[in-house]
């Protein structure tokens, strides 16, 4: 029997997406009556589901690879550490399809799961392949692989059944300064990526700082390639303002290559600290696993399910 990713990994960004993070707000048998209920129900492509180390603490079992987000300091001092116990990340061609989603899984997963956040993404100045853009106007997901390569970065294998086609899932949600990147020059903005916004060129003098030159995944040792699906968030606040950002997405055969790539970016290796910095910062980091798929159905044997 051959073991699946959920499809939704590798398939191109939606035009609309929602995140839902959930806590643990029933004991064990409840919530493995709730996993049942979301197995039968998740396609893994509509509804990508993502488990974090909450439940499988509460279920008594370990699931290899997955833990907790890590400790990392980066420039404004240590990185929030937000665990939650499970995400799903719903996808759909508008708003719409992703509000019926979220409203049959919240139904689900009641009352084991309470819903604790939400994000709702959106595909901005999609390429038609696989790169869209941030609301900075910077192409997103340049380098990311393609084909088998996207495969073999995003999806693991050779770890035994219930785990091979599963995925290691970073989600950061970065909070954009909008007005400190409105301040750059277009000089200052393409050296803090390492891009041209004008034609998406890589900058030979960029500074070590540059965004492209502190995740370039081939200078690793060994390579730190990953799978992202990054797409924009924006949220009307209380008082009519405006919080925006980008949702980091990225899958991995397992959380080293998005851990090497943050660390660097933190400025743990050699002190220099990514420029996107500058007006952006992570205020929620979490890591879960994706599951496989066995027979159309989510594949929740690593979870005694």
């Amino acid at each position: 029997m051959t073991a699946l990713n959920q499809p939704g990994i590798l398939l191109a960004l939606p035009a609309a997406s929602r995140y839902q993070l959930w806590k643990l707000s029933g004991d064990a048998p409840a919530v493995r009556a709730a996993l049942a209920r979301l197995q039968q129900w998740a396609d893994g492509e509509q509804a990508v589901v993502c488990i974090g180390q909450p439940v499988a603490d509460l279920l008594g079992v370990q699931v290899p690879g997955l833990r907790n987000f890590p400790a990392i300091n980066g420039p404004q001092g240590p990185l929030a550490l937000t665990p939650h116990a499970l995400c799903l990340w719903l996808r759909g061609n508008d708003q719409g399809d992703v509000l019926r989603l979220s409203r049959e899984a919240a139904a689900l997963l009641a009352p084991a799961f309470s819903r604790e956040k939400v994000v709702d993404c959106f595909r901005h100045g999609w390429n038609g392949k696989d790169a869209v853009r941030d609301l900075t106007g910077y192409e997103d997901g340049t380098e990311n692989p393609q084909d088998d390569d996207a495969v073999h970065a995003a999806i693991a294998d050779g770890m035994g059944p219930g785990l091979d086609g599963g995925s290691y899932f970073a989600v950061q949600q970065w909070l954009h300064d909008m007005d400190a990147f409105a301040r750059m020059s277009a000089l200052q903005k393409d050296h803090m990526i390492g891009r041209r916004l004008s034609d998406n060129e890589e900058l030979d003098d960029a500074p070590e700082s540059a965004h492209v030159k502190r995740t370039a995944q081939e200078s690793f040792s060994p390579e730190a390639f990953i799978l992202r699906r990054n797409m924009p968030w924006w949220k009307v606040q209380p008082d009519g303002s405006d919080a925006v950002g980008a949702i980091f997405a990225g899958f991995g055969r397992s959380f080293e290559a998005f851990e090497a790539q943050m660390r660097r970016m933190a400025g743990e290796e050699d002190g220099i600290a990514d420029g996107l910095f500058q007006m952006s910062n992570p205020v929620t980091n979490a890591y879960y696993w994706c599951p496989p798929m066995r027979d159309g159905r989510i594949d929740l044997r690593a979870l005694g399910l």
